[in-house]
């Protein structure tokens, strides 16, 4: 059982949070019905995420086998056949398919339905697999594009129609913290002379601090101009939102300490899930704009 929890990587279904984010965006919250749909969602897209990583596991099982680290993953170590890991990445693909074909509620919306928008996600997510990862900066903008179907998926659940603003921050946020993974696989290639990926050898410090640093700069005068659009204003009837600012930045600020000072930027999640600075600053950030917008 430990080894099949461990190939479905459920600690990372915290990047299936993104989506929360029409419904925190749309300030429908504390609308219950909509809620149970999003609910919903974060579970078909955490299963099809699953799916993924078993056939990641399946297709790059002789790398990992020949990687310090990735070797003791299930199908690399042996703990789990080839064909279980099939078995339980077809079993992952169904349940996500039946809970978005299973909706509690109706979403009127205009945007795609959630099992089109899973279905999409997994084929992309095969190609990237199979090959888009390995061609340096088109396999971060792949798992950019997977951010911005996450929020798709809570958009098609809430019934919430995306704002631009909100699709140029994920891809942007998404693409910041790709680039700073980079930055730590082309230490690790200085250190050991051995690429952790393929494209690994089209990365290097100048190019990954610089990229970090524009798309890091870029996604917050974004959030910036979002916060005091007349649109954001007038959905929140508050002027006050653009505070929050203060922890976005504190964010970036605080991962690129841990890119560039700490070199530990090789998985974000670890890092959300680890690091208390770091959740005390999305805490903070998260309550600051709830404060906000139901309070103020």
């Amino acid at each position: 059982m430990k080894s099949v929890i461990q190939i479905l990587r459920p600690h990372q279904w915290v990047k299936n949070f993104f989506v929360f984010m029409p419904l925190f965006f749309g300030h429908q919250l504390m609308n219950l019905p909509l809620l149970i749909n999003t609910i919903a969602a974060f579970f078909a897209f955490s299963f099809v995420a699953s799916s993924i990583y078993c056939f990641n596991d399946i297709i790059d099982v002789e790398d990992d086998r020949r990687h310090v680290e990735k070797c003791k993953r299930p199908i690399a170590s042996g703990k789990i056949s080839v064909t279980t890991g099939y078995i339980l990445m077809f079993l992952m693909l169904v349940l996500s398919i039946m809970i978005s074909m299973m909706l509690p509620y109706e979403a009127k919306t205009t945007t795609l339905e959630l099992p089109y928008i899973i279905i999409i996600y997994w084929l992309m997510e095969m190609a990237y697999c199979i090959k888009l990862k390995r061609i340096a900066i088109i396999d971060l903008c792949i798992l950019s594009v997977g951010f911005l179907l996450r929020i798709a998926a809570g958009g098609a659940a809430s019934g919430i129609v995306l704002s631009h603003w909100l699709i140029m921050m994920t891809f942007l946020l998404t693409l910041f913290l790709g680039f700073a993974k980079r930055r730590d696989d082309v230490i690790k290639f200085q250190k050991t002379k051995i690429p952790p990926r393929h494209n690994t050898k089209r990365y290097n410090l100048t190019f990954v601090n610089d990229a970090t640093t524009v798309t890091g700069s870029v996604m917050l005068v974004c959030y910036i101009m979002y916060t005091v659009s007349p649109e954001t204003i007038a959905n929140f009837d508050n002027r006050y939102i653009y505070l929050t600012t203060i922890f976005v930045l504190l964010g970036l600020l605080r991962y690129m300490q841990i890119a560039v000072v700490d070199e530990k930027s090789g998985d974000p999640t670890k890092v959300l899930l680890r690091d208390y600075f770091t959740q005390v600053i999305v805490l903070c950030w998260v309550a600051s704009f709830l404060f906000i917008i139901y309070i103020i």
